[in-house]
C-alpha cells in the first residue's frame, strides 16, 4: 500500500500520461453513468425524485472531479510561478482589466454556479486577486454561450447582446467593488494560510524536479479537497432537491407589465434559494413571458437563480467567511436589480 501511494511521485511522467486520459474518460461518462444508476432504481426518471437523483449522481462527482483536477494543476503551476507573482502581475494591470479578463473567461466556460466554484478556489490558490476571482464566479454561470444561444434563438440578437453587455457589466463591476472593499481577511483562515505557505514554498523551490511537482499537486488535492468535499455534497444535495422547481403561476402573477415596484426585488429574492443552470431556466423564462411577465423582471429572476444559488453559497461557506458571502450576495443582487430595471425601462 505504501508503494502504491508513492507510485505517482516515483513515476511522475507515467502518472501524468495515465491520469489525464483517465480523468477525461471518467468525466465524460458521468452523465451516462448517472442515468444508468437512476434506471436501476425503482423510481421513474420523469418524476421530480427521479430527476433529483439523476442530478445528484451527476453533479456531485462532476464538481468533485473539477475541483481535484483544477487544484492538482494549480499545485504544479505553483512550483513554477508563486501566488505572490501572480497577484503582482494582475494587480499591476490597468484598473478593471483583470476583472474583464476573468469575466470573459467565465463567458466561454459552460459552468453552472456550483461547477464554477472549483475554478474560483483554484484562482484563490494561485494568488489571483479576490475581486478578479469574483468576476469569474459571477460571469461563468450567468453569461455563458448556452444562455446567449438560447436567448438569441428565442428573442433575437438585440436581447441577447443587451444581456451579454449587462451581464458582463454586473460581473466586472461587482468584482471591482468587492476588490475595493479589501475583504481578503474574510477568507477562511485555512485559505489565507495556504496562500502564504505557497508563496514561501514556491519562492524556495525554483528548481524542483517532476517528482516533487507531482507530490506538491497531490498535497494540494489532499489539503483542499479534504476540507471542501462535504460542503460540496451537501450543496449539490440541496441543489438536487430544488433543481428546476419554480412556481410559475405565482411568479407570473407578480411579474406582469403593470406589477408594483417591489415585484422586481421580490423576483430576485425568490430566485436566490432556487437552483438551475441557464439551459434549465430559460424554458421557464419563456413560459413566464408567455403568461405576460415583464422581460426585465423575468431576466433578473433568471440571473438570481443561476448566479446566486443556495447550493453555491453552501459550498462557498467553507472558503469564505459570512461577511464576505453577504457582500458577494449584496453586490451581485444590486447589479441584477439594475439590469432588470434597465430592461423594463428600455423595452
Amino acid at each position: 500500500m505504501h508503494k502504491l501511494l508513492h507510485w505517482p511521485q516515483h513515476n511522475p511522467r507515467v502518472f501524468l500520461l495515465l491520469a489525464v486520459p483517465v480523468w477525461f474518460g471518467v468525466y465524460v461518462s458521468l452523465l451516462a453513468a448517472s442515468e444508468a444508476l437512476v434506471a436501476i432504481l425503482p423510481v421513474a426518471r420523469d418524476t421530480h425524485l427521479g430527476g433529483a437523483l439523476q442530478f445528484f449522481f451527476y453533479d456531485t462527482p462532476k464538481v468533485l472531479m473539477l475541483l481535484i483536477g483544477i487544484v492538482f494543476v494549480m499545485g504544479i503551476i505553483h512550483t513554477f510561478v508563486s501566488p505572490e507573482r501572480t497577484r503582482a502581475m494582475l494587480s499591476g494591470r490597468r484598473l478593471g482589466s483583470g476583472n474583464a479578463m476573468a469575466a470573459g473567461l467565465g463567458v466561454v466556460t459552460p459552468f453552472c454556479s456550483c461547477s464554477a466554484v472549483p475554478l474560483f478556489i483554484g484562482f484563490l490558490q494561485a494568488g489571483v486577486p479576490l475581486g478578479v476571482t469574483f468576476s469569474f464566479l459571477i460571469a461563468a454561470p450567468m453569461v455563458n454561450e448556452i444562455a446567449l444561444a438560447l436567448l438569441f434563438g428565442l428573442f433575437g440578437w438585440k436581447i441577447a447582446a443587451l444581456y451579454l453587455l449587462l451581464g458582463l457589466s454586473v460581473a466586472i463591476v461587482s468584482g471591482l467593488v468587492i476588490g475595493k472593499l479589501g475583504m481578503e481577511h474574510h477568507l477562511e483562515d485555512w485559505v489565507r494560510a495556504m496562500q502564504n505557505t505557497q508563496t514561501a514554498t514556491a519562492a524556495q523551490n525554483g528548481n524542483m524536479n517532476w517528482s516533487e511537482r507531482v507530490a506538491n499537486g497531490l498535497h494540494h488535492v489532499r489539503e483542499i479537497v479534504g476540507k471542501v468535499w462535504l460542503y460540496i455534497v451537501i450543496g449539490v444535495a440541496l441543489g438536487a432537491a430544488i433543481h428546476g422547481y419554480v412556481p410559475e403561476d405565482f411568479m407570473a402573477s407578480i411579474m406582469g407589465q403593470d406589477a408594483p415596484w417591489w415585484a422586481l426585488p421580490a423576483a430576485v429574492l425568490i430566485g436566490v434559494p432556487m437552483y438551475s443552470n441557464a439551459a434549465g431556466v430559460i424554458p421557464i423564462v419563456q413560459a413566464l413571458l408567455a403568461k405576460g411577465a415583464a422581460l426585465g423582471t423575468v431576466l433578473a429572476f433568471m440571473m438570481s437563480v443561476i448566479a446566486l444559488s443556495a447550493p453555491e453559497i453552501i459550498i462557498l461557506r467553507k472558503v469564505l467567511k459570512p461577511r464576505l458571502i453577504a457582500a458577494f450576495v449584496g453586490v451581485v443582487a444590486s447589479g441584477i436589480l439594475m439590469v432588470g430595471f434597465i430592461f423594463n425601462l428600455v423595452l
